[in-house]
């Protein structure tokens, strides 16, 4: 017995090791090793879902501080109609169950999607921790900075539209005069504003991709310059597709912050492109033909030039394992 927890615990340490830094600083691992590091690196992002679904199922009803409830910050949309175009209680403003457990799984629904959001930059490691290991230096700064971008980006693209929504709402409720009384059951009302916040974050990464794939040398600013008209119609007829219920609110505030964003990223390009150019003026390869070799070194390296162990600093060696 003593053995086998002796021999369990000589394992554990080993994989530890494996996965250090120090130990291994080109990270490479076997294809079952990254099976197994995938495995448990998903199991840890669930738990933060979980955990953190639970703590937004809890403040769904709960007030912190001057922090109002999940529940009022999704209500509240709804609260904001004039009180003679929906149908109150007796206790005011609420939301209407039409069948069992809707009650509860509304507020299991929109307390994961609450808890995913607080505690994204758990499970948002833990997916960088996998990845990491096998990129440069270099890289492994492109892929931190475009995720915080991301983050960054979709949070404000979920704000606009939790601003954009009442108005929204007011506007498509007011039709039909006084025909109508707006009765919105809660499962559907939560699923128009959890789609019309996932829309809106997503869009608003498209700017990120623009700038992304300038970078990368994919798009340049000239091309960009030219399809900007093309583009900017394109993200209106997006964005009249895009939004639930097509109403002129929340299409044109979506249409509006895309077309800035993306005229942002159109000048991060150009700015780029120009950074470029002056760099390959100053090394004279702009003077260039078509048909003249760049001034490289062509000179083949024998094998005794070629390193055959890590580097220090991390770098990969020439007989590097593919996986």
């Amino acid at each position: 017995m003593a053995e086998s927890a002796s021999g369990n615990g000589d394992s554990r340490r080993s994989k530890r090791r494996k996965r250090s830094r120090r130990s291994n600083p080109d990270g490479t691992m076997t294809l079952i090793e990254h099976i197994y590091e995938f495995r448990r690196r998903l199991g840890f992002a669930m738990l933060a879902v979980v955990i953190g679904g639970i703590l937004g199922f809890i403040w769904f009803g709960t007030k912190i501080g001057p922090i109002p409830s999940l529940g009022d910050l999704v209500k509240d949309p709804y609260c904001a109609i004039p009180p003679n175009r929906r149908l109150d209680s007796a206790e005011g403003c609420r939301l209407l169950q039409t069948v069992p457990f809707e009650a509860f799984m509304t507020q299991l629904k929109v307390g994961i999607a609450a808890g995913a959001v607080l505690l994204s930059p758990a499970w948002l490691y833990q997916l960088w921790a996998f990845i990491a290991p096998g990129l440069y230096s270099k890289e492994r700064k492109y892929a931190l900075t475009f995720v915080g971008f991301a983050s960054v980006l979709f949070a404000a693209g979920a704000v606009l539209a939790y601003i954009l929504f009442p108005h929204a709402l007011q506007l498509l409720m007011g039709f039909g005069q006084d025909a109508f009384v707006t009765a919105l059951t809660a499962d559907k009302y939560i699923s128009f504003l959890l789609s019309l916040l996932i829309i809106f974050g997503i869009s608003f990464e498209l700017p990120l991709l623009v700038v992304m794939l300038n970078r990368v040398g994919v798009v340049k600013y000239v091309q960009l310059k030219k399809w900007r008209r093309g583009i900017v119609f394109a993200l209106f007829v997006f964005a009249a597709f895009a939004t639930p219920g097509s109403d002129p609110f929340s299409m044109l505030g979506l249409a509006g912050a895309l077309t800035v964003l993306f005229e942002i990223a159109v000048q991060m390009a150009r700015f780029h492109d120009r950074k470029l150019e002056k760099a390959r003026g100053d090394e004279g390869w702009d003077k260039l033909a078509d048909d003249e070799a760049a001034p490289f070194d062509y000179t083949p390296s024998t094998i005794d030039d070629e390193p055959s162990t890590p580097t220090a600093s991390g770098g990969r060696s020439s007989t590097d394992d593919v996986t």
